[in-house]
């Protein structure tokens, strides 16, 4: 997997453009800067923009091609001192527990067979009053030529993520909608895509 991420980082650009998820965008703004655990954050767009709004951050992911550029992307904005990384393979890696306000998840796919454990050490990984936010591509998103996975396996429902944190967060937020993506040249038009927000009691 992370050859797979190396060889699409390390071409030129950013694959989901530099601008930051634009759900996490208007679902974060009114957030209290604290330390925010992005798993799978590709190239840094999102970390690097929680980062200037005050968040101390740390991106986790198994590409250190796509850590490098985050890493340059944060020094570029300032930001350096408070964005941190780790390369990892999220199928075993396990957060420290209770340690962050807010867990971002946008369009991590996974395989069912661990998909649901990761979720689960992700969402102890909150303290109390935390908040985990997740966008990821429905299985309608087959449809769509928007980008995302092609194997049913790794798009998520929210009945999917309902049962991942099922005794460990409260949701605040839970639809399935469509929308229309414009993230570089990875995520480009109509997609159909579930979100999930859920506070860590």
């Amino acid at each position: 997997m992370s050859q797979f991420w190396d060889e699409r980082f390390a071409e030129p650009g950013f694959k989901y453009g530099l601008q930051p998820n634009a759900f996490l965008k208007h679902q974060a703004a009114a957030w209290v800067p604290g330390q925010v655990l992005l798993p799978g954050d590709g190239e840094g767009r999102n970390s690097v923009w929680l980062a200037l709004q005050g968040h101390t951050v740390l991106a986790v992911d198994s590409s250190a091609v796509g850590l490098a550029k985050g890493q340059a992307l944060a020094r570029e904005q300032g930001v350096a001192d408070r964005w941190s990384s780790q390369q990892a393979d999220l199928s075993t890696w396990v957060p420290p527990q209770a340690a962050f306000d807010a867990v971002v998840l946008v369009y991590v796919h996974l395989p069912s067979a661990w998909r649901t454990d990761l979720h689960r050490r992700l969402a102890q990984a909150l303290k109390p009053g935390g908040r985990l936010l997740l966008e990821g591509f429905h299985p309608e998103q087959l449809r769509h030529h928007s980008g995302g996975p092609k194997d049913p396996d790794m798009l998520m429902t929210l009945a999917d993520l309902r049962h991942d944190f099922d005794g460990l967060l409260t949701e605040q937020l839970g639809e399935e909608v469509s929308a229309v993506l414009d993230e570089g040249p990875g995520h480009q038009g109509l997609a159909r895509v579930t979100r999930y927000i859920g506070l860590r009691p």
